[in-house]
């Protein structure tokens, strides 16, 4: 009930724009990203988010970054941790478009942007859904005009 009730608040969120502009300036409108922009600000990434082209964004929400433990995000943003930073939030980022219904009924493994382009999120679609490594996708395919973002509950940490 939880989730549908978080879906059905970014997809309002999100459908209230004609014009969809790009990652950034969607994630604004909706709200709910604070953290996440202000993450990406602080990584130095925020301009590559508005300006790449045809990038997948796996969005954690502010309830996402919250439900870390306590400090982490303080921690992170602090500018001698900003590779950490740099890491985590590329980990969230493909280098091409992929929308849901790319996906087929199984796992499968793509390439992040992560630095050293070896890095591999598991996305798995299923009738139960969408997930992404641990984190379930609450919203899909919200069209900016430089991607795609995909909503998730949960941030995703890269293993070493």
């Amino acid at each position: 009930m939880r989730k549908t009730l978080i879906a059905a608040a970014f997809a309002l969120a999100f459908a209230g724009s004609a014009q969809a502009g790009n990652i950034v300036e969607t994630a604004q409108q909706a709200g709910s990203f604070n953290t996440l922009l202000a993450a990406a600000q602080a990584a130095g990434l925020a301009e590559t988010l508005a300006t790449g082209q045809n990038l997948t964004v796996f969005a954690p929400t502010d309830e996402a970054f919250a439900a870390l433990p306590a400090g982490t995000v303080e921690s992170l943003l602090k500018p001698e941790n900003k590779d950490q930073l740099v890491a985590i939030l590329s980990y969230h980022v493909l280098p091409r478009e992929l929308a849901s219904n790319m996906l087929p009924g199984r796992t499968i493994h793509v390439r992040t942007v992560k630095s050293g382009g070896d890095r591999l999120l598991a996305v798995s679609k299923s009738s139960s859904g969408v997930t992404v490594d641990e984190a379930n996708v609450i919203t899909a395919d919200v069209r900016a005009d430089n991607g795609i973002i995909h909503v998730i509950d949960k941030v995703m940490l890269p293993s070493s």
